[in-house]
């Protein structure tokens, strides 16, 4: 137990001393075993290789760090370009909503609300009542002059079959003043 937490230590350890993972450690570490090595050579031509082995280890450093300032220039560039398009989609959202306000009231103002639509119907159907209710007694009313000619007419022909039963009210006077 006490040896995997040692384990465990030396890996928080290491990925602390790694920094993004990618090998950070290592890039320091090997120049200076490089520079130890040169140090240390007992010939020349052995500290000429080592010098040559240090000067790639730097160059490869250099590199990489040339490398990751590009990737850095490049993510700022990026964060920017989204931070533009942020703003330009947040602009037509905000256009859009405008938009959407102004078909809204368009619409309302060119439908009345339901409020006023509901007592126009009403209005409506009172005045529809109504004129039903004065062709209703209009039709009576005619009912009764038609029924009212009807009879007269059964009265006139009834008086006209009586005066026919009577000739004498039928004939022109004899005498005439003329």
């Amino acid at each position: 137990m006490l040896e995997e937490l040692k384990d465990g230590e030396v890996i928080r350890k290491h990925l602390l001393i790694d920094g993004d993972g990618a090998g950070d450690d290592r890039r320091i570490n090997l120049p200076v075993k490089s520079f130890i090595k040169w140090c240390n050579s007992g010939s020349q031509e052995e500290g000429y290789s080592q010098y040559q082995c240090m000067l790639s280890t730097l160059y490869q450093c250099e590199f990489s760090v040339g490398k990751t300032l590009l990737i850095y220039d490049m993510n700022l560039r990026e964060m920017e370009n989204y931070e533009k398009i942020y703003k330009e989609i947040e602009c037509s959202i905000a256009g859009a909503h405008e938009k959407i306000a102004e078909c809204k009231k368009q619409i309302l103002q060119h439908h009345p609300d339901r409020h006023e639509t509901l007592k126009e119907l009403e209005a409506l159907g009172k005045e529809l009542e109504h004129l039903s209710h004065i062709k209703l007694e209009l039709r009576r009313k005619q009912f009764h002059v038609l029924s009212t000619i009807h009879e007269l007419q059964q009265t006139l022909e009834t008086n006209d079959d009586k005066l026919s039963l009577h000739p004498r009210l039928t004939q022109k006077p004899l005498c005439s003043s003329g």
